[in-house]
């Protein structure tokens, strides 16, 4: 009677198994050495993911020559793209319907095709604004966007509203119930990579101006350096949040040997650093600007516009799209030249990247 209860017990846990491991990545994974061999410091990523996260459509038509009649003389009430020719001007029109535009309302989705020139459609006014922000991203932001660029896709994909937004968190539990004010946290949440930090790192630190590095020089507040145990937990959920939305691990940016230390950094800090200040100048100056102008049902629990985040253009791996730019079929969006942005207050100010940071230490090549 034993053998056929062990064989039992066997199946049983072979079961328990394929279904605790069911939801893990399988499949080839990548290895790349980032640090010092043996720091730990590698970069394992999943190259299945990322093939899937970088796929692009094909552009409607061959972009065609530039030249002729501007998109300004030929229509009525082009505030943004006026100066472009009209047939780059169609081309990305027609792209727009590619990665915006739900397909069976196509042009419709913004405009009225009786009368094209109007603003009645609430979304034509998000589309300039939209079309402003993306201009801006290429041209002020090359700090962190490079020449790579973005483009109404990158945020997009293909759907009217980008899959990967936030609104301000729906608050904390009742008080009076047997559950308690959990202040925000204790919960385990996709935001923070379900870990039960504070879930809404989003609202201090990629809408408002909080300030996201906790480190000191001493393993306890100074009177220089005062910090909370609360203010680190949110700083280290918004690191969480970077993380699962890059696909990668703490050094992808940082050296553990020192975390604050800039010098030992990689310059994926550098580039993050200014990740994080583009972000918000999106959610401040250009979706927080649409307040009025989007409906009810576009909005979140507490009447904010959804705003995003990293994981709305990186959706999981480095560098959004794997580092394809798409660009050259949107020249457009490129926009006119604007001055570089800079870290609050500019360079000189205690936020800003140190200038130890542009002398690179060993720990950013491979040994």
């Amino acid at each position: 009677m034993t053998a056929p209860l062990v064989r039992i017990g066997i199946a049983s846990a072979a079961g328990a198994a394929l279904v605790t491991f069911g939801g893990c990545d399988l499949g080839h994974k990548q290895t790349t050495q980032t640090g010092y061999r043996g720091a730990g410091l590698d970069q394992i990523v999943d190259l299945k993911h990322i093939a899937k996260a970088s796929a692009i459509p094909a552009p409607p038509y061959p972009l065609p020559p530039d030249g002729g009649p501007t998109a300004g003389q030929s229509y009525q009430n082009v505030k943004v793209l006026g100066g472009v020719s009209k047939e780059r001007f169609d081309h990305l029109m027609a792209e727009i319907n590619q990665w915006v535009a739900p397909p069976a309302q196509g042009c419709n989705y913004c405009h009225n095709p009786e009368n094209m020139a109007s603003d009645e459609k609430y979304t034509k006014v998000v589309a300039r604004r939209m079309l402003q922000m993306t201009q801006a991203i290429n041209s002020r932001w090359v700090s962190h966007v490079k020449q790579t660029g973005v483009t109404c896709y990158t945020c997009h994909r293909g759907n009217a509203v980008p899959a990967n937004k936030w609104a301000l968190a729906e608050g904390t539990p009742d008080p009076d119930t047997i559950l308690g004010n959990k202040h925000g946290q204790n919960t385990p949440n996709a935001n923070v990579g379900y870990a039960s930090l504070p879930y809404d790192p989003f609202a201090d630190y990629l809408n408002g101006q909080h300030q996201i590095r906790v480190a000191g020089n001493s393993a306890f507040p100074s009177r220089d350096h005062k910090v909370s145990v609360k203010t680190a937990e949110s700083t280290y959920g918004l690191m969480m949040h970077i993380s699962s939305a890059l696909g990668v691990n703490c050094t992808y940016c940082h050296n553990s040997q020192s975390f604050r230390a800039w010098n030992l950094s990689r310059a994926q800090r550098g580039t993050a650093y200014y990740g994080i200040r583009m972000v918000r100048d999106i959610n401040e100056d250009y979706i927080g600007s649409l307040q009025s102008v989007f409906p009810a049902y576009r909005k979140g629990p507490h009447g904010d516009v959804y705003k995003v985040n990293c994981t709305t253009c990186h959706q999981g791996v480095s560098k959004p799209l794997g580092g394809i730019s798409m660009i050259a079929q949107a020249p457009a969006l490129k926009g006119p030249s604007l001055p570089p942005a800079e870290p609050e207050g500019g360079h000189a100010v205690a936020t800003a990247v140190p200038a130890a940071f542009n002398q690179p230490a060993a720990m950013t090549g491979k040994k």
